[in-house]
């Protein structure tokens, strides 16, 4: 958990794992489910968890470990259902706790600051709305949304067991070593 890379394709897998990812998410906004499937097959065999982005049926095909749901998305029932591990999206307390009572395994905390990677994201939560999220759920909380080397350390001292990079999922060794020290 502590290390989301988000990302398009396997090879920025692959150097994201290199650089320390511990969690590879697949997120294929708008594709097909069969594009998702073909696009992620080679990421089966990668060595950390693998997480499909708002696919719950090419997570099964797939045989991932676990899919990401926002909150407009469907399928959280059918996902547990089968045993994938089940993320969620929040930017509120009350979303958080929504998401726990679903049975997320972990919750997508943010944005905690503005990003370009995602211009229909709600507005930035900052740090403080991270640490209210932290401590309202039992679950871990991922953080996303701005982070990158410079602030991740800032994430995990608000209480987030990791964090979720998207842009910086290209340098994910620098991210990994601002973790190193929290």
């Amino acid at each position: 958990m502590r290390l989301h890379a988000i990302v398009t394709d396997f090879e920025a897998a692959v150097r994201a794992i290199e650089g320390g990812a511990t969690v590879i998410q697949l997120r294929l906004k708008g594709a097909p489910t069969g594009d998702v499937v073909e696009a992620g097959r080679p990421f089966r065999d990668l060595p950390a968890a693998f997480v499909v982005n708002d696919d719950v049926e090419a997570a099964l095909v797939l045989g991932a470990d676990g899919v990401h749901l926002g909150r407009d998305d469907s399928g959280a029932e059918r996902a547990l259902e089968q045993g994938l591990m089940l993320g969620v999206s929040a930017s509120s307390v009350e979303e958080a706790l929504a998401g726990e009572r679903l049975g997320a395994a972990y919750i997508g905390a943010g944005p905690i600051w503005a990003t370009p990677s995602k211009p229909d994201a709600d507005p930035p939560i900052g740090l403080d709305g991270l640490r209210e999220i932290c401590e309202a759920v039992s679950v871990p909380v991922v953080a996303i949304g701005g982070v990158d080397a410079a602030n991740a350390g800032d994430c995990i001292a608000a209480g987030a067991a990791g964090v979720a990079v998207v842009r910086a999922a290209a340098d994910t060794r620098a991210v990994s070593e601002a973790l190193a020290g929290r």
